[in-house]
């Protein structure tokens, strides 16, 4: 079995590793479940008669299964090391969406999702645990195009879903999407770095457990900093276009591809960068980036330059979140899944959280009064950036 301690080289790898492409291919592989089942939603509704309420509730079902399930795996992954958690985890989410499709009542729908959203948080922690883990082996930093796999394989399930819906219908679909996760999971699943924790690291339970430092906790105010905006444009985005700022249907949905679009390249690009300019430097450059992106989006006179605001934010925050995690997985003292579950726990908490509240907000002030302030919660970013030297730690 490959340890780390025993892997580590004094000079860092090639860029192309096996255990790099297993790491990958996980993170394809649960964006691509996750994609899927964004197109799988209005059928979801109205098989089981749930009003936009109901619907909501059920989606934030999701959220806490999430949330629950995230800081059980980080102590899990310290014990056992984030290979075994990923696989694990991984075998258990590829039928999800089969039993999602299965479920005929409410309860048993309510159920399904609530482990569909924690088994989904919980491979996300071990998979970051695992790049975390890579990039020490090879000595070289990966996370960001790792999050760029995600990205893309959220792409593919999103964009192919309704059409293979339409062409197959709901099951035929379901079981293509759940045999090509299978495929993916086997081919990664004898390439995924084998990380064991050190024979006493396990014993020694104050690593394992939730960490009273407060360094964790101040890296998962940066990673909810980051990822509110983010949450905010996924779900408000082309409604401030089409409510404010007069854009027509299909002109609306350009927002979030703008900024998908932007940040899946920058996050291929984004290793390359974080290797010459160090991870602070990076990341306020790129918290500079996505502050004028904001600033452009709620305060654009016009859809083309709105457009261009959700570009230049894609930009920006492509890297952030990725070089928050590696920071995390990184801290001084701590198993990489602990510091991973409470950091990766508290930024998908802005996801989930915020969008409700920003909801309740801009029926007062407006959407583009949002934008602009939500600048302000990535300015507080570059106010802790030098949190972010710890994600360096990586390569020593």
């Amino acid at each position: 079995m490959d340890t780390i301690s025993t892997t580590v080289a004094k000079t860092p790898l090639p860029i192309l590793t096996k255990e790099r492409a297993g790491v990958a291919l996980l993170f394809l592989m649960n964006g691509f479940l996750i994609g899927a089942w964004a197109p799988k939603i209005p059928e979801f509704a109205s098989r089981l008669n749930l009003s936009e309420k109901s619907l909501g509730l059920m989606i934030l079902v999701f959220g806490l299964g999430s949330i629950t399930l995230m800081p059980i795996a980080g102590s899990q992954i310290a014990r056992f090391g984030s290979s075994r958690v990923s696989k694990f985890t991984a075998v258990l989410l590829t039928p999800m969406l089969l039993v999602l499709s299965l479920t005929g009542e409410i309860w048993s729908a309510a159920i399904a999702i609530f482990l569909f959203g924690g088994l989904f948080g919980a491979m996300d922690v071990a998979m970051n645990a695992n790049a975390v883990a890579t990039e020490k082996h090879m000595r070289r930093s990966i996370m960001s195009s790792c999050h760029a796999f995600w990205s893309l394989g959220g792409l593919i399930g999103s964009s192919t879903g309704g059409f293979l819906m339409q062409w197959l219908g709901v099951m035929p679909h379901v079981i293509v999407v759940t045999l090509i996760a299978a495929v993916m999971l086997a081919v990664a699943w004898p390439i995924v770095l084998q990380d064991a924790p050190h024979p006493d690291e396990h014993k020694d339970s104050a690593k394992s457990r939730l960490p009273r430092s407060v360094l964790p906790w101040l890296i998962g105010c940066v990673a909810l900093f980051c990822m509110i905006p983010e949450g905010a444009i996924l779900d408000w985005g082309a409604l401030y276009l089409r409510n404010e700022l007069g854009a027509t249907v299909a002109l609306s949905g350009f927002a979030f591809a703008g900024f998908s679009f932007t940040m899946a390249v920058m996050r291929f690009a984004g290793d390359i960068i974080r290797d010459r300019l160090g991870a602070v430097m990076t990341l306020r450059i790129c918290g500079t980036i996505a502050i004028l992106g904001l600033a452009m989006i709620g305060s654009a006179p016009s859809v083309p330059m709105a457009i261009a605001g959700f570009a230049l934010a894609g930009i920006g925050i492509s890297n952030m979140v990725p070089i928050v995690f590696s920071a995390a997985g990184n801290l001084p003292g701590m198993a990489a899944g602990v510091g991973l579950s409470v950091v990766t726990t508290m930024g998908y908490s802005g996801i989930l959280v915020a969008p409700s509240v920003i909801g309740f907000v801009a029926a007062h002030t407006g959407l583009g009064v949002i934008f602009l302030a939500l600048s302000g919660f990535l300015v507080v970013v570059l106010l802790l950036s030098r949190l972010a030297r710890h994600a360096d730690g990586a390569h020593h």
